[in-house]
This record gives structure tokens, C-alpha cells and sequence, in this order.
């Protein structure tokens, strides 16, 4: 660590990942820090440091790393061994203690389990070490065995479909006329074990007939609400089945409950969506493979609110990811959902995606996406236009009228049925434009004809309207 990075350590305070000590003598205490920080997110110690952030520096000797680091070893289990030095700034010496996150997870100091919550270093409870210790030892949940599942839970459809998109959006070598259990175990999503087949829980999520049948909570709930509070809401939707099928049945949720407006300029009609869809499918897809299926008590959930649309995932960002370093650094925790969804091009790479994703809702003239980590949920906001909606750049749906044939009043027409909202008889048609009835209906029909309007009511009492 370079006295640059110390001092800019110090000017951001403490925080999740960084705790100050003003002596060696607090070096119990910064050894349970140690601990909390390799059971959550990782972190800097930094001793010398007034906890107002005052460098007041220590008295280091030959010995001084090894006595901490001894210190540390000693005192947890698994024993973690930190990076220690000693940094010098404005002309006093910090011992900086850096920890990263740890996978051996949960560690403990002094015969005690710790984590990071905010700024303090606070004891971990029962519940939550048991199950950081019951994660420790089993595989990751997507190559987890799924023991009471056979090929019987699977559909053979569905596994069709994936081989044919796997070799159209990637030109990943298919073996349409393979066995079921050859094909799932080509895709390592079963095994052979005791002379049966074995499917992992992937087989079940990507292929299953009702996967929520063993794995409930793999769901996705969204709901459209009233206004830009979660108390009432308009419509919502339970999405079941396969992770390609809930990304495609959200997305539908998503574009039925959000607006597309219409203006012309000119001779071009333009269609515009309230969001640009690409960026919410992006999201809803990364939340259902890269969520944290260890925790079994809360699903995917996609709200649909007046001024903005919300997804959220459970569990923080993998390490080593932070919030910071979305779109550079690249971490899995489900790597072969992952996989497996990338080469249907249901995902992209988690680095792209996130670029992606603020690249569409620049396109579209709308804020970049918020990444947030709240508690032990990640969360992705979308910020919408409001009532500027028309403001907006569409990305696609521009119509060139011309091509359509349509001549200058009826692009007129047409512009005051969008833009303004105005429903038009033929007799109104007749007196803006100064022709004879003959041309007027000749003139409307055209526009309903090309698509662009619609006639509602029969005889003279038709209008016609966008």
C-alpha cells in the first residue's frame, strides 16, 4: 500500500470495509475486526489511526509484523493469515492489516464468529454461522445433487430447445439425436452414480417440468404499483417454471405495465417506450442466475413503480465484486447456471452485461442504472422519464410515413391524433383540409389501412383516431 492509498483510506472514514485503532494495545479488538472482515465483505485495519481519522502512528520494531500476524494466526479458526504492513504518511507509521473476503468462511476470534455490519464489528449469530459453515462444506448449490429428481421431473422438449439455441446463438456442437441422460450429462448437469442417473439442481432450474415442485423459493415475484410507493398495488405476477421461462414471463409483465407513447416529426412517426426493455431483461436475468440460492427465504422480486422499476436479487455481490467495480471485475457464484444461460444468450458475460445495461439507458436518454447492496440483497434501479416520456430517444420503431405513401394531409392528420389526441369524423377531415367528402374517406381509409389509425363506430358516426 502506497501512502497515496493510506491517506485515501483515511479521508473516507470508517466504514464496512475499513475500521481505525489509534494503538497496538487494541490489537484483540482488531483481530475480531479481522475475523468480521473475512466473514463479509473483507477490509483494511488500520492501526495508528485516531478514530476521527487522525494519523497518530506507532512505535514498530523488527518484530512488530510477526508479533501481529502470530497475534492473528493464533487466534482464529481457520487460522487467517492477513497482508501486514507498515506504511509511512505525514511522517508517522500505520500498520495497515488488510484482510480479503474470505471462502473458508465463517472464522473465529477468540472462540467467537464476527461480522461487518456498517462501521461495527458485531457478534454473528447462531443461525447465520451454522449456515456459513453448512455452505463451507457443500458444493456450490448449482452443482449440488438433486436427489429425489429423475429424468421423469424433466422435460425433453425443453432440453431440445436449449441444444437447438445453444447451436444457433453460439455455435456450441449439438447432438439432436442423443439419448435424454447423454445429452444432460454432455451439458454436466447429471452424473452417473450407483447405476442411476443423478441430476443437479441446474438440471432442475434450466429444464424441469415444475421446478418450484423442489425449489420453491426459485420463483420470481413482480408487481406493478400505484404510484412510487409498494402499499397498493395494480397487477402481479408469481413467474414459475424454468429460468428461461420466468426472464421470458417478467420481461412480458414489464413491457404490458410500463408506457409507450407516440409523437410525429415530420414525415417519421416515432414509438416510444417508457424503458429501454433490453436493460430490464439484462437485470431480471442476472438477478435469477447470480442470486444467492443458499437463501431459501426470499425470492427474485421486480416492482414496477410511477417514476421507476426495481430488481432485486438475495445475496451481496459475489467476491470479489463491490459495488465500485461493476462492469470491471468479473465473479461468479453460480458458474454453470451461468454458463448454461450465457450460451442461450439469455445472459452475457456479468462485466458486458452491467456496461450494457447503462449503455441502453444512455441510449434512451435516461439515467444510468443504481447498483445498491442493502443488507444481504443486491439491488438494480432504473430510473424513469416521469412525464417527459416524449422526451426520450427511441431506440427503434421509427416509421418513415413517406415510404407508407401517405401524403401531407394525412401526415397532418396523423400528427394531431398523436401528438394532441384528437379523435377526427370525416366532416372535421373535410374542413382542415378544404376537400370534398370523396377524398376525405379516401384519405382516412389509407391511414387505417397503412395502420396508423383506427375507425371506431360504424356509418356517420365514425371517428377516427391513433
Amino acid at each position: 500500500m502506497i501512502p497515496e492509498e493510506l491517506l485515501a483510506l483515511i479521508t473516507g472514514g470508517e466504514g464496512e470495509t475499513v475500521e481505525f485503532k489509534r494503538s497496538v494495545a487494541e490489537l484483540e479488538k482488531a483481530v475480531e475486526t479481522v475475523a468480521a472482515f473475512a466473514n463479509t465483505r473483507g477490509g483494511v485495519v488500520l492501526i495508528g489511526v485516531h478514530p476521527r481519522g487522525r494519523i497518530e502512528g506507532v512505535e514498530v520494531g523488527q518484530t512488530t509484523r510477526e508479533r501481529i500476524v502470530n497475534r492473528i494466526t493464533g487466534n482464529t479458526d481457520p487460522a487467517i493469515y492477513p497482508s501486514v504492513e507498515h506504511v509511512t504518511a505525514q511522517d508517522r507509521v500505520v500498520v495497515a492489516i488488510t484482510v480479503p473476503e474470505s471462502a473458508d468462511k465463517p472464522h473465529l476470534a477468540f472462540g467467537r464468529a464476527f461480522k461487518r455490519v456498517g462501521a461495527v464489528t458485531a457478534q454473528m449469530d447462531r443461525a447465520e454461522y451454522e449456515r456459513l459453515l453448512l455452505a463451507r462444506r457443500q458444493l456450490p448449490f448449482d452443482r449440488r445433487e438433486a436427489p429425489d429428481a429423475t429424468t421423469d421431473d424433466l422435460d425433453e422438449v425443453k432440453v431440445r430447445w436449449y441444444l437447438q439455441r445453444a447451436a444457433q446463438e453460439r455455435a456450441i456442437p449439438v447432438d439432436l439425436a442423443a439419448p435424454l441422460a447423454e445429452n444432460l450429462k454432455r451439458l454436466g448437469v447429471a452424473a452417473e452414480r450407483d447405476g442411476r442417473l443423478v441430476l443437479t439442481t441446474t438440471a432442475l432450474l434450466l429444464f424441469g417440468k415444475q421446478p418450484q415442485q423442489f425449489l420453491s423459493y426459485t420463483m420470481v415475484r413482480i408487481a406493478r404499483f400505484q404510484g412510487t410507493t409498494p402499499l397498493n398495488f395494480i397487477d402481479r405476477l408469481d413467474c414459475f417454471g424454468t429460468l428461461p421461462e420466468m426472464i421470458d414471463e417478467a420481461e412480458r409483465f414489464v413491457r404490458r405495465n410500463t408506457r409507450v407513447a407516440a409523437k410525429i416529426t415530420g414525415f417519421e412517426r416515432r414509438e416510444i417506450t417508457e424503458y429501454p426493455y433490453p436493460a430490464i431483461r439484462e437485470a431480471i436475468a442476472n438477478a435469477v442466475a447470480h442470486r444467492d440460492y443458499d437463501r431459501a427465504d426470499v425470492e427474485v422480486r421486480v416492482s414496477v413503480f410511477a417514476d421507476r422499476i426495481e430488481v432485486q436479487s438475495p445475496g451481496r455481490l459475489p467476491a470479489p465484486l463491490t459495488v465500485d467495480t461493476l462492469g470491471e471485475e468479473y465473479a461468479l457464484r453460480n458458474r454453470q447456471i451461468a454458463e448454461l444461460l450465457f450460451n442461450i444468450r439469455y445472459i452475457e458475460r456479468w462485466n458486458t452485461g452491467i456496461m450494457r445495461m447503462r449503455r441502453w439507458m444512455a441510449g434512451h436518454g435516461l439515467p444510468p442504472p443504481i447498483f445498491q447492496e442493502m443488507g444481504q440483497t443486491f439491488k438494480v434501479t432504473f430510473t424513469g422519464p416521469g412525464e417527459s416520456i416524449l422526451d426520450l430517444i427511441p431506440e427503434e420503431g421509427v416509421t418513415d410515413l413517406r415510404a407508407l405513401g401517405l401524403n401531407e394531409r394525412q401526415v397532418e392528420a396523423l400528427r394531431l391524433m398523436v401528438n394532441e389526441d384528437r379523435k377526427l369524423t370525416n366532416r372535421e377531415y373535410r374542413q382542415l383540409f378544404d376537400v370534398d367528402d370523396a377524398t376525405a374517406f379516401r384519405d382516412l381509409s389509407r391511414l387505417v389501412k397503412s395502420g396508423q389509425a383506427k375507425a371506431v363506430g360504424l356509418g356517420r358516426n365514425v371517428v377516427y383516431q391513433a
